[in-house]
């Protein structure tokens, strides 16, 4: 009696794992915005406070360019951090354009509807 309850009960949990999973396939993924930076760099640190408002609509990747791996971002962005990539295209530079980083968000999110 107790193997044909589990039998029973295997599809249900089949089922749930199913539609579990395709929820979360379903779901859009978040843009991803990298940060190329340094430390120190007060105006990167001003930067991330200015995107505060919009962390729930990206991902932020911070790259150091001082690190040995990054050093071909060192040559391209040493006089001009912060840079801002969205989806690995170049964005912005020296401070957060809000109206450009909206414009480009709302562009990839419509994109994702």
């Amino acid at each position: 009696m107790h193997w044909l309850t589990l039998r029973r009960l295997q599809p249900t949990k089949l089922r749930s794992l199913q539609l579990l999973r395709n929820r979360c396939s379903s779901q859009k993924q978040l843009p991803i915005l990298t940060l190329f930076t340094k430390d120190p760099c007060p105006l990167c640190d001003e930067a991330k406070e200015i995107l505060e408002p919009y962390k729930q609509r990206f991902v932020l990747q911070q790259v150091d360019i001082t690190r040995p791996e990054n050093s071909a971002w060192y040559d391209r962005y040493k006089y001009d951090i912060p840079v801002f990539h969205l989806n690995g295209q170049f964005l912005m530079m020296h401070r957060v354009n809000v109206a450009v980083l909206e414009k480009s968000l709302a562009r990839i999110e419509d994109e994702n509807i």
